[in-house]
């Protein structure tokens, strides 16, 4: 199975909590003003590889990485063959944040089963569509105010959405 692939970082600090992978998905249908990586949005940029050359590149690059982060384009916009390589990325033990322009209570609600599958591997989810004017006071890793770092494991079991940096501040 492939995966349409705009880029990927081997280790990178500004893509989640500690060194991690970053892996840019193609195509994005949220089309957000401002968006810092607009070339990402079409659905045919980059190449088409295959799940089984990332992760082989994933595990080249432990024992030094903590996780991997999927951005984009959109992540969820290719949930189905995403949420098989985050299973992977899970059974290495490794942390997983995604990004995505959805709220979580759209992908939540979703009757999508690739969309769903993908959120039940995510451990954080920094979730909303970027908004080019609330970019000043964005917390760390958010690209705006309104985006949420959301614990998805704990929203999930609690049946409401629960911040991953409230979480995190005991």
């Amino acid at each position: 199975m492939k995966l349409q692939v705009a880029g990927f970082l081997d280790n990178t600090m500004v893509n989640g909590e500690g060194l991690r992978s970053a892996l840019f998905l193609s195509g994005c249908s949220h089309k957000c003003d401002g968006c810092h990586n607009e070339a990402m949005q079409d659905y045919n940029y980059g190449e088409e590889i295959e799940i089984d050359t990332l992760i082989d590149r994933i595990q080249c690059n432990m024992p030094l990485i903590r996780g991997v982060t999927f951005s984009g384009g959109e992540p969820f916009d290719q949930a189905y063959p995403l949420s098989i390589l985050a299973k992977n990325i899970k059974n290495m033990g490794l942390s997983l944040w995604s990004y995505t322009g959805y709220t979580f209570e759209e992908i939540i609600n979703s009757r999508e089963e690739g969309k769903l599958k993908l959120l039940e591997q995510v451990d954080v989810l920094i979730d909303g569509r970027f908004e080019k004017g609330l970019m000043e006071g964005a917390k760390k890793y958010a690209g705006s105010r309104n985006q949420r770092l959301i614990d998805v494991k704990d929203s999930i079991r609690l049946k409401t959405v629960v911040m991953w940096e409230e979480k995190n501040k005991r």
